[in-house]
């Protein structure tokens, strides 16, 4: 069988299996590609130079199991593989941390975020970093800042430990355990930029996530009743922790109703995305200071 019929007889079962995608792919050929590519061990921008490779019976058998094994388990693909990219930049991760997936990797990548900073922009934090992927995206594309990066969860961050080592930045990515900005509130730590993709999933989606999302920490994803939990105590707090000329850049996902309901007078500027104009915001140290937000 060559490897584009295997792909899409691989394809065909996820799609009758009913899997669910959003880990890394959007639908059952691009899932059915990584899994039959990575078990080959061929790079997963290669499909077009090895479609009419012929495989073994061996490699056949191998891919036959880990299509069984993503369709039993419900685990996503990147759990499989233990590898994620995202603006293709690889990483490492497992169940201890959820897929790197998060919108503002896109505003790092685009130099979307780069007109808000300034040539005195040194400090970075990176709040509820899970496997890291922010911190050292951020720390790629500014050389020049320090990245601070906090999770509540020591098992998340023993993988973005794993990430930041393979990626070379230990000397200039800081990795600390606690609560929100607890780890670094004693020290008076401001910062030029918050980036934080926070849990911010609300209850009622919670419930009727697919098994893949349940596969991952719910740490990591329940908000709450309205999902706004974590960013109350957040937006309360920033301005405490931004320079006067800092900014917070916040992803919410799909709760742009719920977030407004909670912060309704509070003028936040939008950043245009591939999944749209109302998932990831920014909010400036001055207005935080000026709306006195309760916890």
């Amino acid at each position: 069988m060559k490897l584009i019929d295997c792909i899409e007889q691989s394809a065909a079962r996820l799609t009758e299996a009913g899997v669910s995608f959003g880990h890394g792919t959007t639908n059952a050929f691009d899932e059915a590609a990584w899994l039959v590519l990575w078990r080959c061990g061929l790079a997963l921008d290669s499909l077009d130079e090895h479609a009419e490779q012929d495989l073994t019976p061996a490699e056949l058998a191998l891919i036959d199991a880990l299509i069984a094994q993503r369709i039993a388990t419900r685990k996503p693909a990147a759990y499989l593989t233990q590898e994620a990219w995202l603006q293709g930049v690889p990483f490492y991760v497992d169940e201890r941390s959820i897929v790197p997936r998060s919108l503002i990797a896109e505003l790092i990548a685009n130099e979307a975020i780069d007109s808000w900073l300034s040539d005195q922009t040194r400090r970075v934090l990176d709040l509820c970093t899970g496997n890291g992927s922010l911190a050292v995206l951020a720390a790629m594309a500014w050389p020049e800042v320090q990245v601070d990066a906090i999770d509540l969860s020591a098992d998340a961050l023993a993988v973005a430990r794993i990430n930041v080592d393979q990626h070379g930045l230990g000397e200039r990515i800081r990795l600390l355990q606690g609560d929100g900005f607890a780890p670094v509130a004693a020290e008076g730590a401001r910062y030029d930029l918050i980036l934080c993709n926070p849990p911010y999933v609300n209850a009622d989606a919670m419930a009727t996530l697919p098994p893949e999302y349940c596969a991952e920490p719910a740490l990591a994803l329940a908000g709450g009743a309205d999902g706004m939990d974590f960013v109350r105590r957040l937006l309360s707090q920033a301005a405490d922790h931004l320079t006067e000329d800092g900014f917070l850049v916040l992803e919410i996902g799909n709760e742009c109703e719920y977030f407004y309901a909670a912060f309704p007078q509070l003028e936040v500027a939008w950043m245009e995305t591939s999944a749209g104009e109302y998932q990831v915001l920014i909010v400036t140290q001055e207005v935080l200071k000026k709306a006195q937000l309760a916890s």
